[in-house]
């Protein structure tokens, strides 16, 4: 079976984002080389770095969702929504999944992700 490692997110402005995320992760990266900086986000790595084909903002946000799981989703809604993050959806339970709660944020290169409760 496979293991998601890392993901790396490729930007024009990848120093902006790194302070972005450092305070969404509410901690510094644990590395940074060569201009990459890469964050420990549960058991996966979250990388961050320049790349000469990326230009301005992701004008395709909905083409992959970053997902990050929060037990308490209306209170971390609410803390990145003052660090100012675009809101893109409130907090809301999807379908019928009463016990699932999701928000959806754009970062400022304009990429989703997504807050989400635990799932069981």
């Amino acid at each position: 079976m496979l293991n998601l490692n890392s993901i790396i997110l490729f930007s024009e402005s990848s120093e902006e984002l790194v302070k972005f995320y450092k305070n969404v992760f509410e901690k510094e990266p644990e590395w940074s080389e060569g201009g990459y900086t890469g964050f420990q986000v549960g058991v996966s790595h979250f990388i961050i770095g320049p790349h000469s084909e990326v230009h301005g903002k992701n004008t395709h946000p909905q083409r992959l969702l970053l997902n990050f799981e929060a037990n308490d989703v209306e209170g971390e809604f609410s803390r990145i929504k003052k660090l100012g993050a675009t809101v893109i959806a409130k907090p809301y339970h999807p379908g019928e999944a009463k016990d699932m709660l999701l928000a959806t944020f754009a970062d400022p290169d304009g990429n989703y992700f997504q807050l989400a409760s635990p799932m069981k």
